[in-house]
């Protein structure tokens, strides 16, 4: 039987010197591209997933927004009533201002009811209603006293 000699065999699978010199993995700093890369595409999903749900939170604020404007519109009206026996269509003379970018438009108004519609630029197509009294419903209210969005 033939045994080759330890030396020849270590020295026959000998790789040469790496053309740049190594560390240890102890003495390694920072992170390799491939871990980047990784962080970088979890970022990416978890991203994906919080933007939808910011934009419907969003758009469930002007909803909001636009009930809650609808609402004091109708206090307004009810203290205008108390002194002058009529609505107004003039929200001035009602001493009432809305939310930042709901576009309240009193559409119609005498001494038997009122109607108002309430929109907002960044929450189209979403639209929100209001009447009170005998005078035509508005769109999309169908119920006296309830505010109703669409």
């Amino acid at each position: 039987m033939f045994r080759p000699c330890v030396t020849q065999v270590t020295n026959r699978f000998k790789l040469p010197p790496p053309a740049f010199p190594t560390l240890p993995m102890s003495l390694r700093r920072g992170f390799t591209l491939i871990e980047l890369l990784i962080v970088v595409v979890i970022i990416g999903i978890l991203a994906a997933i919080a933007v939808p749900k910011f934009s419907q939170t969003k758009g469930r604020a002007y909803a909001a927004s636009m009930k809650g404007d609808l609402r004091n519109l109708a206090t307004a009206q009810e203290a205008y009533f108390f002194q002058w026996q009529t609505y107004s269509t003039d929200s001035t003379a009602l001493n009432y201002a809305t939310t930042n970018g709901v576009q309240l438009t009193i559409t119609a108004a005498n001494a038997g009811g009122w109607s108002a519609i309430a929109t907002h630029p960044l929450a189209a197509p979403l639209t929100c209603a209001l009447f009170n009294g005998n005078i035509a419903a508005q769109a999309p209210a169908t119920a006296e006293g309830v505010v109703a969005c669409q």
